[in-house]
């Protein structure tokens, strides 16, 4: 502060012609004595020793400062600090005339914040001074922090007063916890209290984080017995400048010319060991020797002549400097020899100086410090400047403070490959709750723990996460499906029911059987036709049966393979066709039963006259055109046409023919029913016709086997999903095909090969 005074006073364009003096009061880091050395200095009471001040440089703790602007508030004289960096000193309503040249602590505790989610540490445990300090820095920290991922694994407070039982309560909690990275806000007192109980129980793997506090104090980097805990330590420090000439002020001082200087006096006892000539009315040891007089700091190595790193101190520099710029404004008046007009400012002379008006010229400041650097207030503080710095150890085991960065406001500018950590190595330490989730997975908080702490819990089908620490799945597009890994979405394999699957092979070989069966009864009964079996049994109307059947088996094929639009089309027109085809032969067969013995009735012999084989074939077709009507209709209006199943298996495409219409499938399919029951129940009235043979009886078994079959096929058809959905079909066409071959040709069959003796006229007529 001296040094800055006097440069200024020597300053030819900087207050020019006026002289600053001061007054340095010593609170010895209580309230109370800084309280009432203020009051003195404004004053002007005796002890100060001159005329009242207008304006106090002081306050090195936020209690201080806020204890100073609260008195000297209704005074209106500004109270300038160096060192007090609460938050809620920046509250102009409560502290008009409080302003500050050290950052508010919000921009240091965001600082950390933005440090922890820069290097992906989301669980750091907080040690706190349990005051303003700590307090309000883990508050901003925790704001920060909040939706950033980043979790507080634990939060101990340091007590002034209980330091050693709060920090051997903390060391424990350090050494349990899991978190491998520390933020501690607290003075360098409680910090070295911490630190020796950590050492003792050997905690030398974690990563702490330092605030300003004691981010840069010598007497922890000094420490030997710490150096194994504190290595590695990152924090963010009060900004660092040079003050040209400083260095070589220091170095020049000598008691000889401050006589009244205690500090100074103090200071070179100790140094040289010897009592200055000028201090014999001091309360000086008389065991120490005079001193020669030839002593001097120019080749002295002490914290004292140290300028290489100056924090606070260069805050005080600016202080100064703020006050001088604010007086010089104040005291700058343009026409200071005319007389004052009305609309004029009111001009102060030097010798009469009124805070108020200081004050608003001290809101206003801003001017270009001799190191070229902007200076301004914002309401109480300043632009937030910090150093980021590291605890780097040196080949010889002790530690020395590293510049690796700097804090501009809301922004870090670091050197990371400068960093050592406290591994030793240049390999960012890992402080998680939960590893972070591969590809493949999403993270599921567990219940009841911080968001930090969770599970990895894998996609689900059709779901994929390419990222590690993925919070959600996204769901692959609709033509593409997750592959195994969960970790990317392929497209979907296409799946219909195809000839080279065992089901389709299974399906293909009972068609082709049934069709080849279906031939062989055919040439059977073509070389035997002349027999009294197939004669008596309307060989016409049988030929024309086991063609309909054949058709039957053969058109399930259709249904087997990719569809396409004209398969899709032909597979139901083929199956309701055939199947009709085939139920009307039985029909008419049934009804020349019936016909038959009706006609040996008296009065009835002309009946089968006029059901002919004539009638018998225009009955089949008429039948049968009566359903490619319906066919046509529904192909023509709203046929099936292929579709690509997206629902089903997931990972497969599954191509189907879609019924466009199911009032057009409905109509072919009852038809059908319908026929098959009205020749179901023709056939059960004729089952008792007197006959050696009846064929009225096979036909009713068939039918029953047939409609049984259909009947189950409408709620499996509906339920069976993609391709078992026409599996389903084809096995309903199969069965009920092989229901009517073996139902009404497998005993004419057996007779006409296996017991010829009864292929006659008489057994045949027998009763």
């Amino acid at each position: 502060m001296v040094f800055a005074v006097e440069e200024i006073n020597r300053n030819a364009i900087l207050l020019p012609g006026v002289r600053l003096s001061y007054h340095i009061l010593d609170s010895c880091g209580r309230h109370p004595w800084a309280l009432q050395g203020a009051l003195s200095l404004v004053g002007g009471d005796s002890h100060s020793c001159g005329p009242p001040v207008p304006l106090v440089i002081g306050g090195a703790s936020s209690l201080t400062g806020k204890i100073l602007s609260r008195t000297l508030g209704p005074l209106s004289v500004p109270v300038i600090s160096y060192r007090s960096s609460c938050p809620c000193l920046s509250d102009r309503r409560k502290f008009p005339n409080f302003f500050r040249t050290i950052p508010s602590d919000v921009y240091q505790a965001r600082a950390m914040a933005r440090l922890a989610i820069r290097f992906h540490w989301t669980w750091v445990g907080a040690v706190v001074a349990n005051n303003d300090y700590g307090r309000l820095a883990i508050q901003e920290f925790q704001k920060e922090i909040q939706g950033a991922g980043v979790c507080l694994a634990f939060l101990e407070t340091l007590s002034r007063e209980a330091i050693v039982r709060d920090a051997r309560r903390a060391a424990v909690t350090v050494e349990a916890s899991t978190a491998r990275v520390i933020l501690i806000f607290s003075w360098y007192t409680d910090v070295m209290q911490l630190f020796m109980e950590l050492a003792k129980r050997n905690v030398t793997d974690r990563q702490f984080l330092a605030s300003e506090a004691w981010s840069t104090s010598g007497e922890l980097l000094q420490n030997l017995a710490l150096s194994k805990v504190a290595g590695g330590v990152l924090g963010v420090a009060v900004r660092s400048s040079t003050i040209p000439g400083f260095e070589n002020y220091l170095r020049s001082l000598h008691p000889s010319h401050r006589p009244d200087d205690e500090l100074l006096r103090e200071f070179w006892e100790k140094e040289f060991g010897c009592r200055p000539e000028t201090t014999q009315s001091h309360a000086t040891p008389l065991s120490l020797p005079p001193c020669s007089g030839t002593e001097s700091l120019e080749g002295v190595q002490n914290p004292f002549t140290d300028t290489s790193q100056l924090r606070v101190t260069y805050n005080v520099y600016l202080a100064v400097y703020a006050a001088a710029h604010a007086l010089h404004s104040l005291l700058s008046c343009p026409d200071r020899d005319s007389p004052p007009r009305s609309n004029s400012s009111t001009c102060s002379s030097p010798q009469n100086i009124n805070p108020i008006e200081l004050l608003q010229h001290l809101n206003k400041v801003n001017f270009t410090t001799p190191q070229g650097e902007k200076f301004f207030f914002q309401g109480a503080d300043i632009p937030a400047v910090y150093d980021l710095v590291n605890w780097q150890t040196t080949p010889e085991g002790s530690l020395k403070l590293v510049l690796i960065g700097r804090v501009d406001g809301f922004d870090l500018h670091l050197n990371q490959s400068a960093i050592q950590w406290s591994t030793g190595s240049n390999q960012v330490p890992v402080s998680v709750c939960s590893e972070s989730c591969p590809p493949g997975t999403r993270m599921a908080s567990r219940k009841g723990e911080p968001v930090c702490c969770f599970d990895c819990i894998p996609c689900a089908e059709g779901e994929i996460s390419n990222e590690t620490g993925s919070l959600q799945c996204e769901r692959c597009p609709s033509e593409f499906w997750s592959n195994a890994e969960r970790t990317s979405c392929i497209p979907r394999q296409v799946d219909f029911l195809s000839f080279n699957e065992t089901l389709g092979i299974t399906l293909t070989t009972a068609a082709v059987s049934g069709a080849v069966v279906t031939a062989a009864v055919f040439v059977v009964f073509l070389c035997y036709r002349h027999t009294p079996m197939v004669r008596a049994n309307n060989s016409e109307l049988s030929f024309l049966l086991l063609l309909s059947l054949k058709l039957c088996f053969l058109c399930s094929l259709v249904f087997i393979g990719r569809p396409s639009i004209w398969s899709c089309r032909f597979q139901q027109a083929a199956f309701g066709i055939s199947f009709v085809l085939c139920v009307s032969c039985l029909q008419v067969k049934t009804i020349v039963v019936l016909a038959a013995f009706r006609s040996a009735r008296p009065g009835a012999g002309a009946l089968i006259k006029w059901f002919g084989p004539g009638q018998q074939r225009g009955s089949v077709c008429l039948f049968s055109c009566i359903q490619v009507i319906i066919c046509i209709t529904w192909l023509s209006l709203s046929p099936p046409e292929p579709r690509r199943d997206l629902g089903f298996q997931g990972s497969k495409v599954t191509l189907e023919c879609a019924m466009a219409s199911v009032v057009g499938f409905s109509l072919v399919l009852g038809y059908i029913g319908l026929l098959a029951c009205s020749c179901l129940l023709l056939a059960f009235l004729a089952r008792k016709l007197p006959d050696n043979f009846n064929e009225a009886k096979l036909i009713t078994f068939s039918m029953l086997i047939f409609c049984a079959v259909w009947v189950a096929f409408v709620p499996a058809y509906i339920s069976s999903p993609g391709k078992y959905a026409v599996a389903v079909e084809i096995f309903a066409i199969l069965a009920s095909s092989y229901g009517l071959l073996l139902c009404i040709f497998a005993p004419k069959c057996f007779i006409i090969l296996l017991r010829p003796e009864r292929n006659t006229k008489k057994h045949l007529m027998a009763r």
